[in-house]
């Protein structure tokens, strides 16, 4: 298994494996799936942000992690969401903590402070993998997902990536150039 930056010719892989999390799950609130178009203009969005892609030894895309904006306002700009998504047969075996293991240290390192996960309720396993991570509750946002029919809790995770001791006004985040090819 390997982790590397995700290239505008994976996101087809990524649109596919996000597909059933969107049409068979309320893990995404989201009604309709993208195509790759559609995710890869998510992969290029302003500010640009990590997105990786786990591979299996065959080479093929098994899963991914990425981060997006928390919040539009400026001053949320330190702070970031983050989402891993898998194929069904590699959940449960470290491909999530692998992904999380690379994306949240190249967070920490272009300058965020704190990275956030929305997890719709109830998700053992999401919960699991985030705290594995370090994240830790710090909400819930009661009925505020309605699909399938019914209405869903989301929990928040938090994770401080803020260096232990740092006082006062914090820098710039500075941007996310993909190239690591592995």
């Amino acid at each position: 298994m390997r982790v590397r930056d995700a290239r505008p010719d994976d996101a087809a892989a990524l649109a596919a494996i996000y597909r059933p999390y969107i049409e068979e799950s309320v893990a995404s609130f989201e009604d309709f799936a993208p195509d790759g178009f559609g995710v890869a203009a998510r992969m290029n969005a302003a500010p640009r942000l990590p997105w990786l892609v786990a591979e299996d030894e065959a080479g093929c895309v098994v899963g991914y992690a990425y981060a997006t904006r928390h919040r539009d306002r400026a001053a949320d700009r330190w702070a970031v969401d983050c989402s891993v998504y898998l194929l069904p047969d590699r959940r449960g075996r470290g491909t999530g903590r692998l992904l999380y293991a690379t994306l949240l240290p190249l967070l920490r390192d272009l300058g965020y402070w704190r990275a956030h996960a929305g997890i719709a309720l109830p998700n053992p396993a999401s919960m699991a993998l985030h705290e594995a991570a370090g994240f830790r509750l710090v909400g819930v946002y009661q009925h505020v997902g309605y699909k399938f029919g019914s209405w869903h809790d989301v929990g928040w995770w938090q994770l401080s990536l803020a260096p232990a001791g740092v006082q006062g006004p914090p820098e710039e985040p500075g941007p996310w150039r993909a190239g690591n090819e592995g």
